[in-house]
């Protein structure tokens, strides 16, 4: 029980704390209160008492630790990511030690944390930067208030206090995003850049999956599928330069479905590339970096300079054999094509070795950026300044070396100015809400979480996966047309044969398969015996769009192969009598199908199909011309025979 102690002319307050131990009631100085009266100072005693026995009670002297010490007691104690421990640290470090490093935690106040946070305004940091150091410093100082050593947090800010700007205060730059014909150009660009396809692949495939630069960049040859890409670790770098193996952001493991074509671009780039196990981890990854590793410019290897010397020539003469091979004569260009054969030189490469992975300092400021505005970096002490391009052929091909700009013919005009890396990731979403994919669909690609309710009972099936990928093809092959209209060929290797025409002479040349509804129309040829008269039919082998027809076309069925328990359907309305066509009609004319039927519920068992139970019959029905040449199931719903699934086999009469 707390009691007042005489003390000269006051009374202080004493109070219990643990067994045998009391304590003196002090003020936020340290300075001993002192209180006119006996019953005052009981009064104030046991106020502290109860706390204590309550649990409130905070020891004021455990607040005279600085807050450097505590900061750097409290970051040794926190078990997280790797990323996150470096955002922290580099939050203490940079941002909070220089303001709060001698100062006790139980003296910071709510104004000197007001202060400094103006103050990191002024110096001109971004409002959103400066709210995330403000979140760390409240979590600091928040577990120094678990721990016993304020009562309050101080960097705690109150609703609707402070400067009042409307929603503008906090507004970012808009996020740039591109569509599918600027997604095909920045990849071919940045390709250029680096003088190979792996950009090409990278670019497109963030593009089409929306996959995280470090998904892209840890991407590991293992794990791509035939139909789809899993996701099951990232490469995060680190201020050291460490390129850290972790589970992607959130553990959003996932397995992203990629059309046909994509799948085909990664495989084709696979094994053109026959990566080896990076040195780091000892892993294949589908993807390498562009440059040199560290240290390995300056190992010995094949330059410019050897193949001159090799070649008994000057290196301005060796330049001109790869850059104007017209202007030399031809006994000193055999001379440096044989020495460049001997030393194994390449052409606008590196003679150290290749690294082992991209890097952000590099990738996004001398590949992406050029590639999207045409522009590279400011880079002291050279001011920003365009790509400088050979003219021939189209787009151009960067010019390298000393001199480059003197030597340039042209320059890039920008595609998506402000468009980032993870941009495409922006771009991506934009294109999926643009098809009208479900949400749920998207959450699962982008490898976000949506708890409401309404995602609970949401789930992906099947058909919707089919769309979204027979929409995205629609869109890739469109820009492929548009990037044709252009220019027919391209420096880049995968591109240039994506933009090649298909032969029709090749039969065994794989085509992505486009959607059925968008194929063009087959051309129109002399008809064939067995069709049905006034009716001409296309050569089915050499569609326009390269596909052959595989399944062999049958005759025109008799109208009594119909089952008699189907009911015929005319002109969209139903109709009684079996064993008529079932014919819709439409704009373009109409198409024959065969049709093997299915097992249905509520047939009346007529015998016209096999064992009179709705399936094994045979019949025939007239369908829209242009469809796509295949098989198709399809559900309808008849007086006669209820959810009865079919198997449609496709061919144009039409």
């Amino acid at each position: 029980m707390g009691y007042g102690e005489k003390r000269g002319d006051y009374w202080r307050a004493r109070y219990k704390t643990a067994p045998g131990k009391y304590g003196t009631l002090a003020d936020a100085n340290g300075e001993v209160m002192r209180f006119r009266t006996k019953r005052a100072a009981e009064q104030a005693a046991e106020e502290e008492e109860a706390k204590v026995c309550g649990g409130r009670w905070h020891d004021p002297s455990g607040g005279q630790i600085t807050f450097g010490e505590y900061a750097s007691r409290w970051y040794r104690g926190q078990d997280l990511a790797l990323s996150t421990m470096q955002n922290y640290r580099r939050h203490i470090e940079e941002h909070l030690l220089p303001q709060f490093n001698d100062a006790e935690v139980g003296t910071i106040t709510k104004l000197d944390v007001d202060a400094w946070e103006k103050l990191e305004r002024e110096r001109g940091y971004a409002q959103s930067s400066v709210k995330t150091w403000r979140s760390t410093l409240h979590l600091i100082l928040g577990d120094a208030v678990d721990d016993g050593l304020r009562e309050v947090n101080p960097a705690t800010k109150r609703r609707g206090r402070g400067k009042r700007a409307g929603r503008s205060r906090n507004r970012g730059p808009e996020k740039v995003i591109t569509d599918a014909l600027g997604v095909l150009l920045v990849a071919e660009r940045a390709a250029l850049l680096s003088g190979r396809d792996d950009e090409f692949v990278a670019v497109v495939l963030k593009a089409y999956t929306g996959m995280r630069w470090g998904e892209i960049v840890g991407l590991e040859t293992q794990y791509l599928r035939p139909s789809a890409v899993r996701v099951e670790w990232q490469l995060y770098e680190l201020d050291t330069g460490e390129l850290h193996r972790c589970p992607p952001k959130d553990d959003s493991y996932r397995t992203i479905d990629t059309p046909e074509w994509l799948s085909g671009l990664l495989s084709a780039h696979v094994s053109r590339k026959q990566a080896k196990p990076c040195s780091c981890h000892g892993l294949t990854f589908a993807f390498s970096g562009h440059g040199t590793a560290n240290g390995t410019a300056h190992r010995p290897g094949a330059k410019l300079v050897d193949v001159a010397r090799r070649a008994g020539v000057s290196s301005g003469t060796v330049s001109n054999v790869l850059n104007r091979p017209a202007t030399v004569p031809e006994s000193t260009r055999l001379k440096v094509e044989a020495a460049v054969a001997e030393l194994g030189y390449v052409r606008n490469g590196s003679a150290g070795k290749e690294a082992d992975h991209w890097r952000r300092s590099g990738f996004a400021p001398w590949l992406f950026h050029p590639a999207t505005t045409g522009v590279y970096p400011r880079r002291a002490p050279y001011d920003a300044h365009p790509v400088p391009l050979l003219a021939e052929p189209w787009p151009g091909l960067p010019a390298r070396g000393r001199g480059a700009s003197k030597r340039a013919e042209a320059c890039w005009v920008p595609i998506a100015p402000g468009l980032t890396p993870h941009g495409l990731r922006h771009t991506h979403k934009s294109i999926m809400e643009e098809m009208g994919t479900p949400p749920k669909l998207m959450d699962e690609r982008l490898g976000h979480e949506d708890g409401s309710v309404q995602s609970r009972y949401s789930h992906v099936t099947p058909a919707m996966r089919r769309r979204l990928m027979e929409a995205l093809t629609e869109q890739w092959e469109e820009a492929l047309a548009l990037r044709r209209k252009m220019a027919p060929g391209s420096p880049v290797v995968a591109l240039d044969e994506l933009l090649k025409p298909p032969q029709a002479s090749d039969p065994g040349r794989a085509i992505p398969r486009s959607s059925p509804n968008f194929l063009p129309k087959p051309p129109r040829k002399r008809g064939r015996a067995g069709l049905p008269e006034g009716k001409t039919g296309p050569d089915l082998q050499c569609h326009q769009s390269g596909w052959r027809d595989l399944n062999p076309r049958p005759l025109r069925p008799e109208r009594s192969a119909l089952p008699s328990c189907a009911t015929p359907r005319c002109n969209e309305d139903y109709s009684s009598g079996p064993g008529r066509w079932d014919e819709i009609r439409f704009p373009g004319g109409v198409a024959a199908v065969q049709v093997r039927g299915g097992r249905g519920r509520g047939c009346r068992g007529c015998g016209g199909c096999r064992g009179g139970d709705g399936g094994g019959g045979a019949g025939a029905v007239l369908v829209p011309a242009g469809l796509w040449v295949g098989r198709l199931v399809l559900t309808r719903r008849t007086r006669a025979v209820r959810s009865a699934a079919y198997e449609w086999s496709l061919w144009v009469i039409g």
